[in-house]
C-alpha cells in the first residue's frame, strides 16, 4: 500500500473545504450559507447515484413497480425533486423553494425557515437518460429581502440579485460548478471518498470560442438576426474557419462544454415559442450567472439576461449565452434588425 500516495490524497480542495474557506473571508458570516451549500451538495450525490442505478433499475424491473416497504419506485425525475425539497427544507436555511416540478412555489414551514430562497430544475434534460446522455441539476439562490413573511415577490427578482449558482452534471464523471460571485470553480465527485474534489478551478470562458450550439431543426421558425448568425458561424465572410456544431440537446452538458471549451448556445425565440422555451428563474438565469463570472455574456436578443425581471414562476425566455466576443456579435446582428 502506498502510504505517501495515500497521505497525499488527503490535502484534497473538498467542497466543503472550500466553502469554509470561503466563508472565513467573511468575517460577519455565521455559516447559513455553507449549511445549505453542503445540503445542496449531498442532494447531487443522492441524485448521481440514483442516475447511476436507473439503466439497471428499469434492466430488473424496477422503475414503476413496487417496493418491499410498498412503495412505488418513482420515476428519476419525481425522485429527484423529492431528494431536493427534502434536503433543501432539512437545512433550515430556505424559506421558499421553486421548482421546475411544481407548478405553484413550496413554502416552508415557519419551524425550518431560513434567509434563502432557492430555485432549482431537479434533473434537466431527464427525457435523455435512456440513451445514457448527460442530464443535470441546475440551481440559483436569492436572498430574502427581509425579515417579513415570506411572499412570491421574494424569488421574482432579477437575476443579478442571485447570491450563487450552479449545476451539477451526472454523466461520465459526477461534475459540481458552482459559483458564489466571484468566479466559478468546478468539482468532480470522487466515489472512492464520496467527495467533491475541485478539480476545475477559477474556470474562464476563453474569449471567443469555434463551436456553435443550437437546435437546428427550429431554423425555418426563427427570426432575422439567428438565422444571419447562424449562417455567418458555417459559412464566414471575414476568411476565418467555419464554426463546429455540437448540440447535444441537454442544456446542462451543452452550457458546460461551452463554459469550458468556448463558443455560444442558443435557444432563441422562434414562431412556434415566441417567449422562447428556456425558463428564466431555474434556467437561464443560473447559467447566465455562472457564464458572466466565467467572463462570458449571457443576452435575451433585447437586453442582458441577468437584467429580466420575471412577473411569473415559470416564464420562459430566449437565451444566447458564451463567449464575451461571440455574444456581442448575436447583440451586434440585433441592434442592427433594431434600427431597420
Amino acid at each position: 500500500m502506498d502510504h505517501i500516495a495515500d497521505a497525499q490524497r488527503t490535502d484534497l480542495m473538498t467542497i466543503t473545504r472550500f466553502v469554509l474557506n470561503e466563508q472565513s473571508k467573511h468575517p460577519e458570516s455565521r455559516g447559513d450559507f455553507t449549511i445549505l451549500l453542503s445540503h445542496i451538495v449531498l442532494g447531487c450525490k443522492f441524485v448521481c447515484s440514483a442516475v447511476n442505478k436507473a439503466g439497471l433499475a428499469k434492466l430488473i424491473g424496477l422503475a414503476g413497480e413496487t417496493n418491499v416497504q410498498g412503495e412505488e419506485q418513482k420515476k428519476l425525475d419525481v425522485l429527484s425533486n423529492d431528494v431536493f425539497i427534502k434536503a433543501l427544507k432539512s437545512s433550515g436555511r430556505t424559506s421558499i423553494l421553486v421548482s421546475e416540478e411544481d407548478e405553484e412555489a413550496i413554502f416552508v414551514e415557519p419551524s425550518l425557515r431560513g434567509k434563502y430562497c432557492v430555485v432549482f430544475d431537479p434533473l434537466d434534460g431527464s427525457s435523455n437518460i435512456d440513451c445514457g446522455v448527460s442530464i443535470g441539476t441546475i440551481f440559483g439562490i436569492y436572498m430574502m429581502q427581509d425579515n417579513h413573511e415570506p411572499v412570491i415577490e421574494d424569488v421574482l427578482q432579477p437575476g443579478k440579485n442571485m447570491l450563487a449558482a450552479g449545476y451539477c452534471m451526472y454523466g461520465s464523471s459526477c461534475t459540481l460548478v458552482i459559483s458564489t460571485g466571484s468566479g466559478v470553480n468546478g468539482f468532480t465527485l470522487d466515489p472512492s471518498l464520496g467527495e467533491f474534489i475541485l478539480t476545475h478551478p477559477d474556470i474562464k470562458i476563453p474569449k471567443k470560442g469555434k463551436i456553435y450550439s443550437v437546435n437546428e431543426g427550429n431554423a425555418k421558425n426563427w427570426d432575422g438576426p439567428t438565422a444571419a448568425y447562424v449562417e455567418k458561424c458555417k459559412f464566414p465572410t471575414d476568411g476565418s474557419s467555419a464554426k463546429s456544431l455540437r448540440y447535444i440537446g441537454s442544456m446542462v452538458a451543452d452550457v458546460h462544454r461551452t463554459l469550458l471549451y468556448g463558443g455560444v448556445f442558443l435557444y432563441p425565440a422562434d414562431k412556434k415559442s415566441p417567449s422562447g422555451k428556456l425558463r428564466v428563474l431555474y434556467e437561464v438565469f443560473p447559467m447566465s450567472f455562472l457564464l458572466e463570472q466565467a467572463g462570458g455574456q449571457s443576452f435575451t436578443g433585447k437586453e442582458r439576461a441577468l437584467d429580466l425581471i420575471p412577473t411569473k414562476l415559470h416564464e420562459r425566455s430566449p437565451i444566447f449565452l458564451g463567449s464575451y466576443d461571440d455574444i456581442e456579435e448575436i447583440k451586434a446582428l440585433y441592434a442592427a434588425e433594431e434600427s431597420k
